[in-house]
């Protein structure tokens, strides 16, 4: 008896650990299937990288943080920012912008309008080598707004009153309690017509546009994918595959290897955007879009 013990003692040690890390394993095993590289392209060196910007801009955060990785990161020759954003908010708009610039010169970075290129989302976007759009997205709406609710007569309704002390003439300019006077309209005119000037100014410099001619490429025009041609807003029509193997083309690669997004991380990123759409739908602010 006690030799058959020790003949299937490898068997039996074997079928034991199994049973006792039987979960362990198995949450491995499901680990490696939902992330494990799917074909042999995911196991080469990646040298393109995609980059999304999608959705209302309020937080770009990373997005910046991407598009910097991918400048100082030597194995990446070329990047493709695809776009599907009606915009957003001021300085996250810019600060996409000014991390394209920062790419712009070391490595090709092409844009690729995949639904919606307009306002903050064009701003950008404007100073890439090149803007591609799908011959299905709109382009355009080069203009800032600023809007607020008044909702004095609901609070009159529900005999609610503010109270405020205020320093400073302007202070409550924005608020939601009575109509704006003419004095708050024009302050806040002031804010909206500089800003809209340096937003036109980089669209010019960015495109090679005239600053001039900006009644026609600027004042929130509205324009499908070839009419933004015409303008000068989008240098050609394409798809994503045409999208993608122009940046292949001016990053000079032989093959082209494309980073894939991680699973989780687009879910988080898609529950993220709507979360931020639903908190900022309800504060007035100075929007591109």
């Amino acid at each position: 008896m006690e030799g058959l013990k020790k003949l299937f003692l490898p068997i039996t040690a074997t079928l034991g650990f199994i049973q006792k890390y039987f979960k362990s394993m198995l949450f491995l095993l499901l680990l490696f299937v939902l992330f494990a590289p799917e074909n042999e392209q995911e196991l080469s060196p990646t040298n393109l990288q995609e980059i999304k910007l999608v959705g209302p801009i309020f937080d770009t955060t990373e997005v910046v943080e991407q598009l910097d990785k991918a400048r100082e990161n030597s194995k990446i020759k070329g990047v493709l920012l695809t776009v599907n954003s009606p915009g957003g908010t001021v300085p996250p708009s810019i600060e996409v912008m000014e991390a394209v610039k920062r790419i712009k010169g070391i490595k090709p970075i092409v844009v690729y309008a995949s639904g919606t290129l307009a306002s903050g989302s064009y701003y950008a976007s404007c100073y890439a080598d090149e803007i591609i759009a799908n011959p299905g997205s709109m382009v355009g709406s080069i203009g800032v707004i600023m809007h607020g609710a008044n909702v004095s007569g609901l609070m009159q309704k529900l005999g609610v009153k503010s109270q405020v002390i205020q320093a400073g003439k302007y202070k409550q300019v924005g608020t939601t309690d009575r109509a704006w006077n003419k004095a708050e309209t024009k302050e806040l005119n002031k804010v909206i017509q500089d800003t809209y000037k340096s937003f036109v100014q980089d669209v010019a410099d960015g495109r090679g546009l005239d600053v001039k001619d900006q009644h026609k490429f600027a004042d929130a025009h509205i324009f499908t994918a070839s009419q933004a041609k015409d303008v000068g807003l989008v240098d050609r029509l394409g798809v994503m595959y045409d999208a993608k193997n122009r940046v292949a083309e001016l990053a000079e690669v032989d093959k082209a290897h494309w980073n894939k997004e991680d699973k989780f991380d687009k879910l988080i990123k898609k529950l993220s955007a709507e979360t931020a759409t639903m908190v900022h739908i309800y504060f007035p602010e100075l929007s591109l879009r």
